[in-house]
């Protein structure tokens, strides 16, 4: 049997796995649940939910795959978890798989944006500081709802996916992490310094900083829950899989912290980078939802900016990186099924997994155009898979983690790992499982229940 691959240093570990926790979600969600749930009251709701349920599920899914030492379904059976257990990791892979397939669809629409900030395209025939947001939201409706546009884009970024993991974990994975995060925290930085100075740039840090508790609800507590589930990776099978790669010498909990905060990092900085930005500009409400945030809102922004490409062309960088990061770690998930599963070589297994997602990917982005006729029941096929992979099958896996961590593991399997095999004190196992046992199980159940009731 060929040697488990590993990450080669703790910098590159930890790269690899907050670069796949750091996705469009720090982009474009959290700004919008942050705007319509009270400011910095959403945001200490958040920070609570990426505690009480990020690490202690991020460490039950570290501890799954260093145990286990292979892929989503061969770590609980390696842990000796009968079929109903095995069958969490198979619905982590599914999900994955569903999730790759419009995601390469956005990651590619990052990218067409980044070409046509650096041509310029994107901003021809604006000039002055009128609003322009009219014609962004054109020049958005266009690209997406185009027949040839996002296929080329999608392409070039599932084709980007194939060479780096054709290479392999660590001059593949490692190597690209290593280079993308600390570009993308440059970026961040440089961007923030921008927002930083615009005039009225304190009103936007104010409403950011400042909780507004009136408009605190029950949901709004869901929002933060989902917002922690969905920006931590949870429950798609990349902890797993990555920390299959883990050294034995990692330290899983003090792992999970760092991703945590780093992936919380990201989201205060587009925080500081959005909010000043759009008080400056009076542009509030609506410009601040999902993907007109990042299409209409912001190129508005930078088109009202001295520098305009520039700054356009940093931002839909960072972007790109982000989702770069992303799809290659969901990407892994299926590979290291294939090559764990059937002993094939890192070529084939990247292959099998990715060439079928040109077809799928291709059906994603089509069905962003009503005159294509790419819907199941009326509904757009990238907008199915993103319901059902992300709204029911991530939460269920989540769920079924915790239970199975918490109550069905092998005796002392948790405390082995956390610990390093009884190397190091562990001040924290003790709250780790009582989290996983009693309080992480709920939260995931609270996101299925509100979906269905």
């Amino acid at each position: 049997m060929a040697k488990k691959a590993q990450f080669a240093s703790k910098i590159g570990l930890i790269a690899a796995t907050v670069g796949s926790a750091v996705g469009l979600g720090n982009v474009w969600r959290f700004p919008a649940e942050t705007q319509a749930n009270g400011g910095a009251a959403f945001l200490i709701i958040y920070i609570a939910c990426v505690f009480l349920l990020g690490v202690p599920v991020m460490v039950a899914e570290f501890a799954i795959g260093r145990a286990g030492r292979s892929d989503a379904i061969g770590s609980f059976k390696n842990l000796g978890a009968a079929r109903p257990w095995w069958a969490v990791g198979a619905t982590a892979i599914v999900a994955s798989y569903l999730i790759l397939s419009f995601y390469m669809v956005v990651a590619g629409w990052t990218l067409e944006y980044l070409f046509a900030s650096i041509d310029g395209s994107l901003y021809s025939g604006i000039s002055g500081s009128a609003p322009h947001s009219a014609i962004f939201a054109q020049r958005m409706t266009d690209m997406i709802g185009s027949t040839w546009r996002p296929l080329i884009a999608t392409y070039a970024v599932i084709v980007l996916n194939i060479i780096v993991l054709i290479l392999g974990v660590q001059k593949g994975i490692e190597r690209m992490s290593n280079i993308m995060m600390p570009l993308l925290f440059v970026i961040l930085l440089i961007l923030c310094g921008v927002s930083l100075t615009l005039p009225g740039a304190v009103k936007g840090l104010d409403f950011f900083l400042r909780p507004d508790f009136s408009k605190v609800n029950s949901a709004t507590f869901l929002n933060a829950l989902g917002q922690a589930f969905f920006s931590l990776s949870l429950g798609m099978g990349i902890l797993i899989t990555y920390a299959s790669y883990f050294p034995r010498s990692t330290k899983l909990t003090r792992t999970a912290v760092t991703v945590s905060m780093l992936d919380l990092l990201v989201a205060l900085l587009m925080g500081f980078i959005i909010f000043p930005a759009v008080t400056s500009f009076s542009l509030t409400g609506e410009s601040l939802q999902g993907s007109t945030l990042v299409f209409v809102t912001l190129p508005e922004v930078f088109a009202r900016m001295p520098a305009t490409e520039l700054w356009s062309v940093m931002f839909f960088l960072l972007l790109f990186v982000a989702a770069l990061t992303s799809t290659i770690s969901i990407a892994e998930v299926s590979v290291a099924f294939v090559t764990d599963r059937f002993r094939t070589s890192r070529l084939t297994a990247t292959l099998v997994v990715l060439i079928p997602i040109f077809g799928l990917s291709t059906v994603c982005a089509l069905s962003q155009n009503p005159s294509a006729g790419m819907t199941i029941a009326g509904t757009p096929v990238f907008d199915l898979f993103d319901d059902v992979a992300t709204n029911i099958m991530l939460p269920v896996v989540a769920l079924f983690t915790c239970v199975y961590v918490g109550w069905f593991a092998p005796r002392g399997m948790l405390y082995s790992e956390v610990t390093n095999r009884g190397t190091m004190e562990s001040r924290t196992h003790g709250i780790i499982l009582f989290i996983l046992r009693f309080i992480a199980p709920l939260l995931p159940a609270i996101i299925l229940i509100s979906r269905f009731v």
